[in-house]
């Protein structure tokens, strides 16, 4: 059964899109703003649909899988992308919790959640990679519960997010031209 799950087509495509998403960002200091921000949606769709083409799976979360991102690897990498974003990181979230029982829009960043969801993929990613069957299909269920209860959502959130950054009208934010190729993904 564990065999039958990790090495599902949807999972393999879903373990190879998650490596892209965290090679991405860890590169991300070398990419120029422009096509950082014009790969980010592209990615950040096609995460979200490999998350959905998930199998379902069935653990009791036994299992405690090993953290790979330290808390230092965590802010490195908020820092840098909200240094690339600058002012564009923050946006006015309405899709939280705080917001039904407040007057006060809530300010979230980009860069606070690229950097949450590069923490759950990189550690499945991680897990995943050890080649032991009952790891993988535990960090698979791990995985596909964060998507649902957590990081799904904050990815959608994002990427909302990050389509205002990318189709801004002010020129001084460099706006992205469709001078990129789609071969920057992979």
């Amino acid at each position: 059964m564990e065999s039958s799950i990790v090495f599902d087509k949807n999972v393999v495509e879903f373990v190879t899109v998650s490596a892209e998403y965290c090679s991405f960002m860890e590169q991300a200091e070398q990419k120029e703003r422009k096509e950082f921000v014009y790969v980010l949606p592209r990615l950040l769709s096609l995460l979200y649909l490999k998350a959905l083409m998930l199998p379902e799976t069935e653990t009791d979360f036994s299992m405690n899988l090993e953290e790979w991102v330290t808390e230092q690897d965590y802010d490195t990498l908020r820092a840098v992308i909200a240094a690339k974003l600058g002012s564009a990181d923050d946006y006015l979230e309405v899709f939280v919790e705080e917001m039904k029982y407040s007057d006060t829009p809530v300010l979230k960043t980009i860069s606070e959640d690229l950097a949450d969801i590069y923490q759950a993929l990189k550690n499945f990613v991680h897990s995943y990679q050890s080649g032991l069957n009952e790891v993988m299909a535990e960090a698979v269920a791990v995985c596909a519960d964060g998507f649902k209860t957590y990081w799904g959502q904050t990815l959608v959130n994002t990427l909302r997010a990050v389509h205002s950054v990318n189709n801004q009208a002010n020129p001084e934010d460099d706006a992205v031209s469709s001078n990129y190729s789609e071969d920057l993904l992979w």
